[in-house]
């Protein structure tokens, strides 16, 4: 576990904002240097810049996660400016929603290459140089985090892409912390499962590639993806739980080397519910079962 996190140094992609920017706030705040990655360059310098302001050694790069090549890049850049970074926050994310069979080959392509792949590129380049730190030095302690959502404990309606992509990243997550456990003790790690939380993720189609081949922007949304939009504009607007407390959980978590990091815990009702679907053979439950309005004015839109 990491207690100390002074003159340590933090990898973030999504720097720009939402849990990316927050983390990195606590970083400077604790006194570490910062690597700051986000594909969006106009928020990425301002996140730089504050932290500059705020103290803390900076190196920046815009980066595309879902590129191998680039997290590569990032990688390198990391080591030659810092050595072997001790926390890797593979945060970056996308949304997109819908009825699982609207979703275009070009939006599977967009979300599974941020989402999951950006998690797997970060985990591939990042943690052969933790375990080789780790090696070298006995005092050495890494962690990496990777962001997921309670779309990958869950599965609601309307936005399977997601579901998928991020039930991926849990499941990677939880088999990098067996992995790390067969060959070290230095090194370990977590996901965060935020809820709705408010965040930059509900628009993120503001990033979202319109020159590379197979990956523009669908001609027109439809009827599901709108729906999908309104009612996660409106969630995550809404939400209560400040992107700024859930990135101190993280810090906290990695602390006390906490695997399961969660923004709403009271979601783990829906959680065993699901579980227990699995177990007993049945059929999903509803997931409307205490909110049933919501479910019939999503029932009746489509229909």
């Amino acid at each position: 576990m990491i207690t100390d996190f002074k003159n340590k140094t933090a990898v973030l992609t999504g720097a720009g904002s939402g849990f990316g920017l927050e983390m990195a706030r606590i970083g400077a705040k604790l006194g570490m240097n910062l690597v700051l990655a986000d594909v969006q360059q106009d928020a990425l310098d301002a996140a730089a810049a504050e932290v500059r302001a705020a103290g803390a050694e900076v190196l920046v790069m815009k980066v595309d996660v879902s590129q191998a090549d680039q997290v590569e890049a990032l990688g390198a850049a990391t080591l030659a400016r810092f050595g072997a970074p001790h926390l890797v926050f593979n945060n970056a994310g996308v949304a997109s929603g819908g009825l699982i069979w609207e979703n275009t080959a070009a939006d599977w392509a967009w979300v599974l290459g941020v989402n999951l792949m950006g998690v797997a590129h970060g985990v591939r380049v990042f943690t052969p140089m933790m375990l080789a730190a780790a090696k070298a030095d006995p005092a050495y302690r890494g962690h990496i985090v990777n962001t997921a959502s309670m779309a990958g404990l869950l599965n609601a309606p309307n936005m399977g892409v997601y579901n998928a992509s991020k039930h991926a990243v849990v499941s990677l997550s939880e088999t990098l912390y067996q992995d790390l456990s067969l060959v070290t003790d230095q090194v370990s790690a977590s996901v965060l499962c935020p809820y709705f939380v408010p965040t930059g993720i509900s628009q993120s189609h503001r990033n979202r590639p319109v020159n590379q081949p197979g990956i523009s922007m669908s001609a027109r949304p439809t009827q599901s993806q709108l729906i999908s939009q309104a009612m996660s504009d409106k969630a995550v607007g809404s939400g209560k739980v400040t992107a700024s407390e859930v990135s101190q959980r993280v810090f906290d978590a990695v602390a006390a080397r906490k695997f399961y990091i969660l923004s709403h815990p009271h979601m783990l009702a829906g959680v065993q519910a699901r579980l227990d679907d699995i177990v007993q053979l049945r059929n999903p439950s509803d997931p409307f079962a205490s909110k049933p309005q919501i479910g019939e004015s999503l029932r009746a839109a489509l229909r």
